[in-house]
């Protein structure tokens, strides 16, 4: 089974559960702007659902996502969906589960797999202080361990569980990380390369843009894991010594580089809870 079988199979199960209050499906991420792996990516649904949200949204949401994600192959576990109503989509309302960047995407590159497009007219464009902020905090929750109120609402929905404590030991331990496989190598050195890309152009962009635009810098530090990193994802052979000891040489002043840029960008959003957990988040890493 492909993605796009994934996905199609995800929005009929919606279908099902939702009847007419689902108004629109959408491909979201690599699969609707370009670069999916079969062997890395995320499958990524969203979902335009009727007004007035009802209390149970969340819990048929979730379940069916459940349901489908447990049918057996590698890419239904990986079914990430995403959803809210008109109202919540364009802060009207608080409800759904669709974080900034997502949204982002959502306006940017979602193609249309089912129903009416109409619902996605009109909605407002996330401004960078949102997408900082909640990059920012999604960080603190799945790679340094702090649970954040703004992360933990809606992340029960994605196909990928990063415990933040494993995250830390395994950034300053690459044996422990490449263990884990190819796809949590790529995404732990990836991550920090596509939010330093979203912060400075507010675009969410592709693997590709986001690690060409952080090699155009000379002052980059860890060129070299990164490059290693997008052919990891493509298929190149993954060989798990030298992986570990380029990630032993590269991966913490990769993070450095990030928390560092992302500490002075929250400290003059005035974030200053999030700029003291970054801190601290570097703190731990270079002990």
């Amino acid at each position: 089974m492909d993605g796009e079988s994934v996905l199609g199979h995800a929005v009929e199960a919606y279908r099902a559960a939702l009847g007419d209050r689902l108004l629109a499906a959408y491909a979201l991420g690599s699969l609707a702007h370009g670069g999916f792996s079969e062997l890395v990516s995320d499958v990524d649904l969203g979902l335009i659902v009727c007004d007035p949200l009802q209390p149970d949204d969340s819990d048929t949401i979730q379940a069916v996502a459940e349901a489908e994600k447990a049918r057996g192959s590698a890419l239904q576990s990986r079914l990430s969906v995403f959803w809210g109503t008109p109202s919540t989509l364009s802060g009207k309302q608080v409800g759904g589960r669709f974080p900034a960047l997502d949204r982002l995407d959502l306006l940017e590159s979602g193609r249309l797999i089912a129903g009416c497009d109409i619902a996605r007219r009109n909605l407002p464009r996330p401004s960078s202080r949102e997408l900082i902020v909640t990059g920012a905090e999604f960080a603190l929750d799945y790679l340094a361990g702090v649970r954040s109120p703004a992360s933990a609402q809606g992340a029960s929905l994605g196909s990928m569980r990063l415990a933040g404590g494993a995250a830390v030991a395994e950034i300053r331990t690459p044996e422990l990380l490449v263990r884990r496989g190819v796809r949590r190598v790529t995404k732990l050195v990836l991550f920090p390369v596509r939010f330093l890309y979203t912060a400075t152009t507010g675009r969410v962009g592709t693997n590709d843009s986001a690690v060409d635009h952080y090699l155009e810098s000379e002052q980059s530090p860890s060129a070299e894991l990164v490059v290693a990193a997008r052919s990891w994802r493509t298929g190149v052979p993954f060989d798990e010594h030298p992986a570990a000891r380029l990630l032993s040489d590269q991966l913490v002043p990769l993070y450095i580089h990030y928390i560092d840029d992302h500490t002075a960008r929250l400290g003059a959003l005035g974030r200053n809870d999030l700029a003291e957990s970054f801190e601290d988040w570097r703190g731990r890493l270079i002990a």
